[in-house]
């Protein structure tokens, strides 16, 4: 079974490309710039081909190019693709979106990585230093047939395991329960409330706080704060802690904070990264 996979010779695709070597599928590297073809030759030392060779009896087309890119691409190569082709495509932003183009004899298979867990088993440092996962470390995924024959899924999960192995759990969902995921939950919320935490860490530097010490300080609290708040341990927190976040939740966070997760906001920041 053939995958074209596009973009391979970017950041995603050439990490993708080393997870696809050894698998039961014939890959074709299809890339046009060239110096990420001399990149990809350099650390796989596979050739690339034209976008025509590598969608020519192609079975899967994975699409590893930029949010931005999704709908030129995809409108690009759809009246090339068989009846059957399935598409991958590796984040719920453009589809979401409305960006690709209508095909009723194509599948839509769309698929993320939740990246590795800051509470895991791991103990290799390979692993515990594997931050974006894909390489040494365990990871969950999520996935989402958007269209296409119920058998699809299947075939689209073992592409998705092979993407981002090592996997922890294969989560199902849909494109929708996808966007809230990200960017609604993970980068509306999440980075915004890091991006905060590190303003803050800034601030207590600049208030005399040796930066060394209110790192430490800072990231080990997120820690045993984090397992207390995620149920990783059972333990609650002190009566002053519980004081300081109802006192503070208010000073930091706005009363509607809640409303990102509104379909309308959830367009909105799709609309804008897309």
């Amino acid at each position: 079974m053939k995958i074209a996979l596009l973009g391979a010779g970017g950041k995603m695709g050439t990490r993708l490309a080393k997870n696809l070597t050894g698998s039961r599928f014939q890959v074709a590297h299809v890339e046009v710039n060239e110096a990420a073809k001399a990149r990809l030759k350099d650390v796989l030392g596979v050739d690339c081909v034209t976008p025509e060779e590598g969608l020519e009896g192609a079975h899967i087309v994975v699409m590893a190019v930029p949010d931005t890119a999704i709908r030129a691409v995809s409108h690009q190569i759809v009246d090339r693709l068989q009846p059957g082709t399935m598409v991958v495509i590796l984040d719920a932003a453009a589809p979401f979106a409305g960006h690709l183009p209508e095909r009723k004899d194509i599948t839509y298979f769309v698929t993320h990585p939740c990246h590795p867990p800051i509470f895991n088993d791991e103990t290799e440092m390979s692993a515990k230093r594997d931050f974006f996962g894909g390489v040494a470390a365990a990871q969950s995924i999520v996935s989402a047939l958007m269209q296409g024959p119920e058998e699809h899924f299947a075939q689209g999960e073992e592409v998705a395991k092979l993407i981002y192995k090592p996997i922890l759990r294969s989560h199902r969902v849909t494109v929708e329960q996808m966007a809230l995921l990200e960017p609604g939950l993970s980068e509306t919320v999440c980075a915004s409330l890091l991006a905060a935490m590190k303003d803050a860490l800034d601030e207590v530097v600049r208030r005399g706080v040796d930066p060394v010490a209110a790192r430490d300080f800072l990231l080990g609290h997120m820690n045993i704060l984090g397992a207390v708040i995620m149920g990783e341990v059972d333990g609650v927190f002190s009566d002053a802690c519980n004081k300081a976040i109802e006192n503070g939740k208010p000073r930091i966070m706005q009363p509607d904070w809640l409303n990102v997760f509104n379909h309308d906001e959830i367009t909105e920041s799709i609309r804008r990264i897309t």
